[in-house]
């Protein structure tokens, strides 16, 4: 079922069903999710003992994985909770906020 939705802006409150629908389906790997990151997550490798906690507690599964190894966040899709900071036993990562980087993703 596909949802006529061209004129949702103007929907009457009694219009809207109660509770979360979702009109459109799509996920993540359709949609870059993590423009709105207010700060993002960055990984001291000399201190990361690759316990992979972070991997298992993203939320958004933003942590990059190889060979068992994490090598990189995926910035596309990580929203910035922190929970990946706030897990990580070595404190290898740690939260800087966006205004921090340049749009090539270098820190200033």
């Amino acid at each position: 079922m596909k949802w006529e939705i061209a004129d949702i802006q103007q929907w009457p409150p009694g219009k809207h069903e109660l509770g979360h629908a979702i009109p459109e389906a799509g996920n993540s790997c359709s949609y870059k999710t993590g423009g709105w990151r207010s700060e993002r997550p960055i990984r001291d490798e000399e201190v990361c003992t690759q316990c992979l906690f972070c991997y298992f507690y993203c939320p958004d599964s933003s942590v990059i994985v190889q060979g068992q190894k994490v090598v990189a966040f995926d910035l596309d899709h990580c929203k910035g909770c922190g929970i990946c900071a706030a897990e990580c036993p070595a404190d290898a990562i740690t939260m800087h906020l966006e205004t921090d980087f340049h749009d090539d993703g270098e820190e200033e």
